[in-house]
């Protein structure tokens, strides 16, 4: 079910825009500008109906916020006021509202407006999910995870939890790709995407395809030494698929791995960190490959055994 919120002072109005819809929509309801705001970074809604004239923060500032919020900036806003200016509506809809509704209120036409952004926006989710997937290996590709990098850094930073950032690829693929050519080279990309990703699948965890044969996750809440050992049982996974190799560089195709985890703040950048775990991965390259290395909280470097 669609998730839709209400944001108006008048307890009064927003029973009555929630009796409209919670029929259809999993409605929730704030009061203060300031409550919606927060509510909104949160609930990934598809749809804000935001009243305009609110004590305090009003409905314009609120919406220019929501507008710089990287997590709310393409949920659609729906004004809701007894306003009746075409400047008032003009100035909503250039600081990015899709529709205007005006009080008093009419349960059908508010309905088939709502119904109408919904399926929009629903639309819209769907194009921007084929754009963001990797179409060999059915994970995000490096477009999602720059956007998604970006916002669980700073949720991050705002919880005061451990971030952690692994970079891994795929050993010796050049010379796989040459002996074996590359439809075969596909197929390991894509098996090893699928391992990797069945290790994965807690709502804290995202891997993305970086490039070529390159891999890149992000996990949220656990400690260097836990989540370490979590790749390594990945690394050993991808070698137990028992894939051949050219016998020059070893029987099986492997992965090298390297990661950091940090609590991060606001006086270094997510970019800095992402260097130190590519950093880690040219370290387990150059120590011989299919290993893993990893910088824990203090910087400080923890190599396989």
């Amino acid at each position: 079910m669609e998730k839709i919120l209400i944001v108006d002072d008048s307890l009064v109005q927003a029973t009555q825009l929630k009796s409209i819809l919670e029929d259809e929509y999993d409605v929730t309801v704030a009061q203060r500008a300031e409550e919606g705001l927060a509510a909104a970074k949160d609930g990934q809604f598809s749809l804000i109906l935001l009243d305009v004239v609110m004590p305090g923060m009003d409905g314009f500032t609120l919406l220019k916020k929501l507008q710089e919020e990287i997590v709310t900036q393409s949920v659609p806003v729906i004004l809701i006021t007894s306003l009746s200016g075409v400047a008032d509506e003009e100035h909503g809809l250039i600081l990015g509202a899709v529709d205007y509704i005006t009080k008093p209120f009419e349960p059908l036409i508010i309905k088939a407006r709502v119904d109408t952004h919904i399926k929009l926006y629903r639309y819209r989710r769907q194009i921007e999910q084929q754009s963001m997937t990797d179409q060999l290996t059915g994970i995000a590709n490096r477009r999602r995870y720059e956007r998604y990098s970006v916002e669980k850094w700073s949720e991050a930073i705002r919880l005061r939890v451990p971030i952690s950032i692994c970079m891994f690829d795929i050993d010796h693929f050049k010379m796989y790709n040459d002996t074996f050519g590359h439809p075969a080279g596909d197929k390991v990309i894509a098996a090893i995407a699928k391992t990797a990703a069945s290790y994965l699948q807690r709502s804290t965890d995202f891997l993305a395809r970086y490039g070529g044969e390159e891999f890149v996750a992000l996990s949220m809440g656990d400690p260097s030494k836990q989540i370490f050992e979590h790749w390594k049982k990945i690394r050993r996974a991808v070698e137990d698929l028992h894939i051949p190799h050219e016998p020059s560089v070893g029987q099986w195709v492997t992965v090298s791995i390297g990661g950091v985890t940090v609590i991060p703040d606001r006086e270094r950048t997510y970019d800095f960190y992402l260097k130190i775990a590519d950093t880690m991965l040219y370290d387990a390259k150059k120590s011989g490959r299919n290993r893993g290395v990893w910088a824990n909280e203090q910087l400080k470097q923890v190599f396989e055994k």
